[in-house]
């Protein structure tokens, strides 16, 4: 029962840190793609690249600070960076996982993209909470 609540904490924290990583994503993806890259692989590749990387920080920065700060090893830098690494590359996996699942929906069920889109985001965000959870923040005893 204690490990219940333990999960129904953080999973608000999880969804909140979501909201603001897809605002930044947002916003990122938006001044690149309007202000600074005037060609297609600019706006197209390198923006969406990037406002991604901004939002996995901004993600990894709420999970080490808000979500799962007591299972993180404070003034360790290594750790830090470590653990970012293994955050980072998991995001980038479960993305194309997302990514996999909207195009599977769309066949499927002929959705619009959005909806595709919203359906594949929750299964994707189950794994990344998953992840975050048992593999990258995993309580050491």
């Amino acid at each position: 029962m204690a490990r219940i609540r333990e999960l129904a904490k953080k999973t608000p924290k999880f969804i909140l840190s979501n909201v603001l990583g897809t605002v930044v994503d947002t916003a990122v993806l938006w001044l690149f793609s309007e202000h600074v890259f005037a060609s297609y692989f600019g706006e197209y590749v390198v923006s969406p690249v990037i406002s991604f990387e901004c939002a996995v920080f901004v993600n990894f920065l709420c999970s080490w600070f808000f979500i799962w700060k007591d299972r993180v090893v404070t003034g360790s830098g290594k750790s830090f960076f470590r653990k970012y690494l293994l955050y980072n590359f998991s995001a980038s996996a479960v993305f194309l996982v997302k990514m996999g699942f909207l195009l599977l929906f769309e066949v499927i069920f002929g959705w619009d993209v959005v909806y595709c889109n919203l359906a594949a985001l929750c299964i994707s965000g189950i794994i990344n909470f998953s992840m975050g959870e048992w593999v990258i923040f995993v309580k050491r005893h």
